[in-house]
């Protein structure tokens, strides 16, 4: 009886022991999960689960739009989010391939449609902070960064090997070197510049034209060299290509401060006005410029100003192939049609000139193809607008002009563009405008100062641009905007690129095309107070811009008091940091549409350097 009392006790104690370990156990697991918070910092009832809404849970505090529910919304307490797991990465929601199978969209992949946009419903959007990647540095500065970045930011070396004869890129060390090269231009795009310039007997052999040629859209861009090497030109190039089997051409592009959009010549119009550039260019870049009458060659038309090039480098220009004759062949037979000359052509590139009038497409034989396209369509729609396979005819100041009018460069940024009559704005309107915004980023950069210097910022966002005058201010600085322009207002984008600036259109509601950490300073003037009267969710437009802005980048807030102090309630969570706060001056000619009277503030943030292993503590 003693052995079996003794042998009780000792599993009675061993059970004692076990429960007591589990117990600590629980507890360190409580109070471990409960200090990571998901990687991020719990305050109060409003932390949402990992992903949830992304991957279609929701909270019972949270709505569908991603706010919170109005008795939340109502404590002035600080809100907080977790951080996305390692997949999320680089997501970019409104071109995810993942949401496209997991949604089972019917689309058609031999016209480009699941590279498109398609945005995912309110339950389905992500709710999370996107975290860097594993030894993610601040990026190399400019103009350093056009040949060389981190690897680490963006750790995919495939196209080093599958480009390696064609110098697009190569692994160093830490580092991914771009020597220049692409498809058609192995021994660098500075020579294959100078070589078109040639062709059309430019000046010196610069492309610039003396100014005349300022803006370019490189379509199939790889990783952007050949915008890179028209910078040193006076040329900007809005480089494009889509988030297709070359993955992550378009994020290697911005991560070296390169202009670029990741957009496809798919089924809807490029988001660009009629007669945005003077210069369309494709080296191999395997678009089928046949397909479906021509509609895509015909889409190129209708963005290329009066007279502007299409230079296309392409076997299909010199190769004495079977295939390749007959391509040529229909090619030439289309621009024809379309009244497309060649204005030269060498070795493997040709260069073809649009007319500078109406002339020819009214002399064309009744019936010919592709069509006119009808006199009510508006070739500046861009917005979810289906291409059509037809020609856009010029304006009658255009036809009778015999171009766009615009000024030289650098004199066309300061210049009354033509279509300014388009909208009813006077040159005075233009000038003043010009005038206010070089006073107000003139205010931003002294209130930065402290934190700002030549080199700090390269790829700035205007998000809500106007006429571009907040990007022509920065004209002296080393930097480029993307100026961004909402189709739910007026279409003034063509007046930006008759500035010889770039910009998209695009709907704040939504996800902007691009990777995360792509831009080094985002400009938000009334945007909040915009997205709000339509029903959107700040909360989702604060998580959109954390996602687009590199670590250690700056958000410039122009927005009512009462917008910017619900703002203030993210700033913790977001892990931003307060550079500067100013009222504006009451009546200031920028704040003029406030009509309940409120005061505008100025609210400047920076971006904290965080990753996944330092979110894991208290604030950071």
């Amino acid at each position: 009886m003693r052995g079996r009392s003794d042998g009780g006790q000792k599993k009675r104690l061993i059970a004692s022991v076990c429960v007591v370990a589990l117990f600590l156990c629980f507890l360190y697991m409580y109070y471990d999960s409960s200090s990571q918070g998901a990687s991020a910092l719990e305050y109060g009832r409003s932390l949402r689960k990992l992903g949830s809404s992304y991957l279609g849970g929701d909270d019972e505090d949270t709505k569908q739009d991603g706010s919170v529910s109005n008795e939340e919304d109502s404590l002035v307490v600080a809100k907080s989010f977790p951080v996305c797991d390692d997949r999320h990465s680089e997501i970019i929601p409104c071109l995810d391939r993942n949401f496209i199978y997991q949604t089972r969209l019917k689309l058609d992949l031999s016209l480009m449609e699941h590279y498109e946009r398609h945005c995912p419903p309110p339950e389905r959007k992500f709710n999370c902070l996107i975290p860097p990647p594993s030894g993610y540095k601040v990026p190399i500065k400019w103009p350093k960064s056009r040949d060389e970045v981190w690897q680490a930011n963006i750790p995919h070396t495939h196209l080093a090997k599958e480009k390696s004869d064609q110098n697009w890129m190569v692994v160093k060390g830490d580092k991914i070197n771009f020597p220049g090269g692409g498809t058609h231009f192995h021994y660098g795009a500075d020579k294959y510049i100078a070589s078109i310039a040639n062709m059309l007997n430019f000046s010196n052999d610069v492309l610039n034209d003396e100014g005349r040629l300022r803006t370019v859209l490189d379509v199939g861009c790889g990783v952007a060299s050949f915008g890179a090497y028209l910078l040193s030109s006076d040329i900007i190039a809005m480089s494009l290509a889509p988030n297709d089997v070359h993955q992550n051409q378009i994020q290697f592009a911005l991560e070296r401060g390169i202009p670029a959009y990741l957009g496809v010549l798919g089924t809807k119009r490029l988001p660009y006005p009629s007669r945005s550039f003077e210069l369309a260019h494709c080296s191999r870049c395997r678009i089928d410029w046949l397909q479906r009458d021509g509609i895509l060659l015909l889409e190129l038309d209708r963005v290329l100003r009066p007279g502007g090039y299409f230079a296309y480098s392409s076997p299909e220009a010199y190769a004495q192939d079977e295939d390749s004759l007959r391509i040529w062949k229909e090619m030439s037979t289309l621009v024809e049609r379309m009244c497309w000359r060649i204005a030269a052509k060498r070795n493997q590139t040709v260069v073809w000139q649009k007319p500078l009038s109406n002339d020819c497409y009214l002399e064309r034989e009744a019936g010919t193809q592709p069509p006119l396209c009808r006199s009510d369509a508006d070739p500046d729609a861009v917005y979810g607008v289906s291409m059509e396979a037809c020609i856009t005819p010029y304006s009658k100041h255009d036809h009778k002009t015999k171009g766009s009018g615009l000024a030289p460069w650098p004199a066309r940024m300061t210049s009354p563009p033509p279509r300014l009559a388009d909208f009813g704005y006077s040159t005075h309107m233009f000038e003043k405008d010009t005038e206010l915004w070089k006073q107000q980023v003139d205010s931003y950069w002294n209130l930065m100062s402290s934190k700002i210097k030549a080199n700090t910022v390269r790829n700035i966002m205007d998000m809500k641009a106007h006429m571009g005058s907040f990007a022509a201010a920065l004209k002296d600085k080393d930097v480029w905007v993307m100026n961004v322009v909402s189709p739910y207002g007026p279409n003034t984008l063509k007046l930006i690129y008759d500035r010889g600036l770039i910009g998209t259109n695009h709907n704040w509601c939504e996800a902007f095309s691009t990777y995360p950490r792509t831009y080094d300073l985002l400009h938000a003037w009334t945007v909040f107070s915009d997205i709000k009267s339509k029903g959107c969710s700040v909360e989702d437009l604060l998580l959109e811009m954390d996602r687009i802005l590199r670590p250690t980048g700056f958000i410039i807030i122009r927005d009512k008091e009462s917008i910017v102090e619900s703002i203030k309630k993210y700033m913790k969570a977001l892990h931003w940091e307060v550079v500067a706060s100013e009222k504006v001056t009451t009546g200031s000619e920028l704040d003029q549409d406030n009509e309940d009277g409120e005061n505008n503030v100025v609210f400047i943030v920076r971006k904290k350097l965080w990753l996944t292993s330092e979110s894991l503590r208290d604030n950071e």
